[in-house]
């Protein structure tokens, strides 16, 4: 019997094992894909280039101090800052320049100035002084269990300006709330919404406001660009994994998870049984309760869960370029292409892609954020080649009647490329090669259930101590000691952080070290 065994090998999964190896425990992960690293993973689409398969800036990770508790550094991963970290050209047919955020604040608040006016560039400074301590305290939040107390320290002595009320009160509004009472101008507000749209839910959702705040933070720390790839995080952990004696089995997808004596026998499609005293599972929620369910866990318990837990209708595709050109925007200087290029000039805009796919129709024009990361990253592509992501947010997982995303991938990637057209003038030219990850491709190959890339709706109502559910968000599987949770199903949510697998580890450790008794108080404190 070994100490732990990983289900999965997503970012979290492999943090979680990276710190119960460096704690001496015997360690191994167990993953169902030949390719690591889950959607932080890079692999060869096109001839010559590396490819993100899922994520590719990463904004969190480097606020938690993980990269270097960790030293991956020392194992090859190294982060270029995307600075400027975000470009919003200029709306179609205007002569007004377009804002480039850089990490610089006084340099942003003069390009905000230009595009949009003095009064406005004042607000955004505001805007920044007020919001970046802010996110920085729920970046603090994240990097802990989601319990009352943790939470209340995370924010004390955070200077509450008008009363712990109000403050509370903004934290909990929606993000179209928070841009209107700093901002007047709609080309500005719709880039910030954008950004904030990110995490998933509209900005017209409650508890949305700090998804906008957290642009302040990029002034702090832009997000990086990990050097060769998203999957370059990955390798980094699995590297340090290695040093640390601990194993990775790609592959072999666990069939399920069982009871046996002390611990869990974690059998795998070849068969194989591998006894362990602890497991985290990095996998999907969803997909962990069918491995418990298969080793004879409590089925209607697990229905009740299932039942509460909301995936969500589908968050978006990704289009995958190679190209023989970076992007021109005509509105924006040429180093706009260093970071994410908002291509919305209006709320509205975001507003109707996301009723349209709660109707399980497409948007009625795509809302587009476009990433070129050869402009940081020469080494992803081929000499005199270039690499453009295009990703577009809403797409619904389920379509209306009898649509097939088989049929509607390809026109539906012409439209999207149709939009960087608009505002980047002879891009479609450029164009080499595409590959298309619809809502059910990303589901396919990627085990995101029903296309959702932060696993499960980030929701006011399951984020923090609610995610995924109230008796689930410590990490821990009420009736299966010893079984534990991480990745994106869990507290902070979708996103590369790490904190999650952090967390995982630290509780795992924890609990073995006071055996039963320690088991059994952590669940009574909860």
């Amino acid at each position: 019997m070994i100490d732990a065994v990983v289900v999965g090998s997503g970012h979290n999964a492999l943090v979680s094992a990276c710190y119960l190896a460096r704690a001496g425990r015997s360690v191994e992960v167990l993953e169902r894909d030949t390719v690591l690293g889950g959607a932080v993973s890079t692999v060869e689409r096109f001839p010559g280039h590396a490819v993100d398969r899922g994520s590719s800036a990463h904004v969190m990770i480097r606020h938690t101090g993980i990269v270097e508790e960790l030293d991956l550094a020392a194992h090859g991963l190294r982060y270029v800052d995307c600075d400027p970290w975000a470009f919003a050209p200029a709306p179609a047919g205007s002569d007004r320049p377009g804002i480039v955020f850089h990490r610089d604040l006084d340099r942003t608040c003069r390009s905000v100035e230009a595009a949009c006016g003095p009064r406005e560039a004042d607000a955004y400074r505001r805007f920044v002084t007020v919001w970046g301590p802010r996110s920085a305290r729920v970046m603090r939040s994240f990097s802990v269990p989601p319990t009352g107390r943790h939470l209340l320290s995370s924010f004390w002595g955070l200077d509450t300006g008008s009363g712990g009320s109000d403050l509370s009160r903004q934290f909990l509004g929606t993000g179209d709330a928070l841009l209107d009472e700093y901002f007047d101008d709609e080309p500005l507000k719709a880039a910030l919404a954008w950004f904030g749209a990110q995490s998933g839910p509209p900005m017209s959702e409650p508890g949305t406001a700090p998804m906008v705040g957290f642009a302040a933070l990029m002034h702090t720390l832009p997000p990086g660009r990990a050097v060769g790839g998203s999957g370059a995080l990955t390798r980094a952990l699995a590297a340090r994994l290695g040093s640390d004696g601990g194993a990775v089995t790609l592959g072999d997808a666990v069939t399920e998870i069982r009871r046996a004596g002390d611990g869990w026998a974690v059998r795998t499609d070849t068969g194989r049984v591998v006894t362990a005293r602890t497991v985290i599972a990095g996998c999907h929620v969803l997909t962990t309760f069918d491995l418990l369910e298969r080793g004879g866990f409590d089925r209607a318990r697990l229905d009740a869960w299932r039942r509460r837990i909301r995936v969500g209708p589908g968050i978006g595709m990704v289009v995958r370029l190679a190209t023989d050109a970076l992007p021109r925007y005509p509105s924006g200087p040429a180093e706009a292409v260093r970071g994410l290029q908002l291509l919305v000039e209006d709320r509205a805009r975001l507003r109707l892609a996301h009723g349209a796919a709660l109707a399980g129709e497409l948007p009625p024009r795509p809302a587009v954020l476009a990433m070129s990361f050869t402009a940081l990253d020469p080494s992803i592509a081929p000499p005199g080649e270039h690499q453009v992501t295009l990703w577009s947010q809403w797409h619904p997982y389920r379509l209306s009647g009898d649509r097939q995303w088989s049929a509607l991938a390809e026109p539906e990637t012409d439209r999207i490329v149709a939009e960087m057209e608009r505002f980047a003038p002879g891009f479609a030219g450029s164009v080499r090669h595409r590959h298309i990850q619809t809502p059910h491709e990303i589901e396919r190959e990627l085990g995101l259930i029903g296309g959702n890339v932060m696993h499960v709706e980030m929701s006011l109502d399951q984020m923090f101590m609610w995610r995924p559910l109230p008796e689930l968000s410590g990490h821990r599987v009420p009736g299966a000691d010893g079984v534990y949770l991480t990745g994106a199903s869990t507290h902070p949510g979708g996103g590369v952080s790490g904190a999650s697998g952090r967390a995982a580890a630290q509780l795992a450790l924890a609990d073995s070290a006071g055996g039963p008794v320690r088991r059994a108080l952590g669940r009574w404190r909860r």
